[in-house]
């Protein structure tokens, strides 16, 4: 395929335009691809080397207007001057392939969804984001916010589409598929998991119930939720990281036997750990399901996170995904 292009949002992030350009002139550094930077022209060229406009690696499309975290998510739509809006809207005109922001994610979603529109036979885009296990394959769960509010068969789809994402992006040839429950037995669960459940048998690779636990042991490759629990799952788990990581700085500190092993293994293991719970590792979550790509950041993403999130939509946008999702669930319809 040609050159992809990425439309960036350089304006919604909690930290400002500086490290979201800055993660970008690291990507360009890293790999090839074309960006469309979306915000305020003078405030991105007080950050933005001369020379990556030189080349035409990055175009700027100015805009006065942002979409604040305090807004309502439907309040996107009314702000067409936006940073988000008309980053999105390159994305709908085909002007980029992927649109990447840190900025109000709920803004994001919506635009994405009603903008860009939906595959066919997609009735709600779910939200996915990689997580860490004790394993070197990482594991993808969704929903992880999107759709708070869901249905047995919106659970079905989410199934679908993590599974053709785990294989064609992740690259596991047969990945398994978890509904997360309460516990593994069939019977557990809640009327929305229950009904789930039924469906989902039908997936190739579908191995039942999952419990949270099952996220990070690798037993699993993809968790299915609702956004609600989903959310809460992932918001728990960059808790519990943070503080594991805190407790033991704050025990190493207590004793000299301690201070000694820990410069001892700062290298090895304290840098490994901390690499596999770093959410910028990671760089952002795709929305699934819809007729393109939207990458959603963290609000307080750093360049390393902004990076990976380019690096994210790029392999996104030079794969196939799209056409097997479509394909994957045409051949699952009912």
């Amino acid at each position: 395929m040609s050159q992809v292009t990425i439309a960036i949002d350089t304006m919604g992030g909690d930290l400002g335009p500086e490290p979201i350009i800055e993660g970008l002139t690291q990507a360009l550094d890293e790999t090839s691809f074309k960006a469309i930077l979306v915000g305020n022209q003078d405030v991105i060229l007080s950050y933005l080397p001369q020379y990556y406009l030189d080349d035409n690696a990055v175009e700027i499309i100015h805009c006065e207007d942002v979409v604040s975290m305090s807004d309502a998510a439907t309040d996107a739509l009314k702000k067409r001057d936006s940073s988000i809006y008309k980053a999105v809207e390159c994305v709908r005109d085909k002007k980029a392939d992927a649109v990447v922001s840190a900025g109000h994610s709920g803004a994001t979603m919506t635009l994405a969804t009603l903008r860009i529109g939906r595959l066919k036979d997609v009735n709600k885009p779910p939200l996915a984001t990689l997580m860490p296990t004790i394993k070197e394959q990482k594991s993808l769960l969704l929903d992880v916010g999107a759709v708070t509010d869901c249905k047995a068969r919106n659970l079905y789809e989410f199934a679908i589409m993590g599974r053709a994402y785990a294989k064609y992006i992740m690259k596991i040839n047969n990945p398994k598929i978890g509904l997360l429950s309460n516990g593994e037995e069939d019977s557990k669960g809640n009327e929305l998991t229950k009904e789930a459940f039924n469906l989902l048998k039908e997936i190739d690779g579908f191995i039942g119930n999952v419990e949270g636990r099952d996220i990070f042991n690798g037993k699993v490759d993809v968790i299915v939720a609702d956004g609600f629990t989903g959310n809460i799952v992932l918001k728990t788990s960059e808790g519990v990281a943070s503080a594991i990581i805190e407790l033991m700085r704050q025990n190493i500190k207590k004793s000299i036997p301690a201070k000694i092993g820990a410069l001892l293994m700062k290298r090895k293991v304290f840098t490994n750990l901390k690499k596999q719970v770093d959410y910028a590792e990671y760089g952002g979550a795709p929305l699934l399901g819809i007729n393109g790509c939207a990458i959603i950041s963290h609000g307080s993403s750093n360049a390393k996170a902004i990076k990976n999130a380019i690096f994210q939509a790029v392999k996104f946008a030079k794969s196939d995904i799209n056409s097997r999702i479509k394909d994957e669930l045409a051949t699952h319809k009912e």
